[in-house]
């Protein structure tokens, strides 16, 4: 389903992440002159194009959807390595999330640590990237009232995600720890270390 969003957007509906991420790199791959901008979601993709033929980039749109549709073939890997997120684990929730889930403070640090995530989508602030693939164990709940400022780097989780706080800013996710790695430098090409797709993997530092 394709549908209008705004005056100059056209939304597709994918059904699942996956497609979403598919279709987001054939866009990127084969960029439609009039796309300004693509943004995708965890069952959608947003299409930007200001003074576009609306139904030639619907018919187009369409044709790049079914492809991205189809199950890929061969090994899913495309060469690049993950992004390795230094953390240290000393997080103001790391004992309550413990206490939560039933483990020590460090099997939540090996769980957390202990399997590649991906990014799922960005959104919420500029760079936020939701990390999708946590482990179900560490799913626990955000905080009944949030901070009104969480520090720069803050390695957090919230239901089935996982997050790097790009910036400063209010958040209510469970913080375990922080890292120096910079997530997000609007003087950097592109600005954001993660894009959907993208492969991360948390070590204690």
């Amino acid at each position: 389903m394709i549908r209008a969003a705004g005056e100059h957007g056209l939304l597709v509906e994918t059904g699942s992440l996956e497609v979403s991420h598919r279709l987001d790199a054939l866009l990127r791959a084969e960029r439609p002159g009039s796309v300004v901008e693509i943004v995708p979601g965890p069952e959608t993709v947003l299409v930007v194009a200001p003074g576009a033929d609306q139904l030639r980039l619907r018919e187009r749109l369409a044709d790049l959807a079914r492809v991205a549709a189809e199950p890929p073939s061969g090994d899913r890997a495309d060469g690049t390595p993950a992004v390795v997120v230094p953390v240290v684990y000393d997080g103001a929730d790391l004992a309550d999330v413990a206490a939560e889930t039933g483990l020590t403070p460090g099997e939540v640090v090996a769980r957390h640590s202990g399997r590649e995530l991906v990014v799922g989508w960005l959104g919420f602030a500029p760079g936020f990237a939701y990390l999708t693939g946590l482990d179900a164990v560490l799913h626990v709940s955000r905080l009944a009232t949030p901070r009104t400022s969480v520090p720069v780097g803050s390695v957090a989780i919230a239901g089935p995600h996982s997050a790097v706080y790009p910036s400063a800013s209010p958040g209510g996710w469970r913080l375990l720890g922080r890292t120096d790695l910079r997530v997000w430098d609007v003087r950097a090409d592109p600005p954001s270390l993660f894009r959907p797709g993208t492969r991360v993997r948390f070590e204690p530092a």
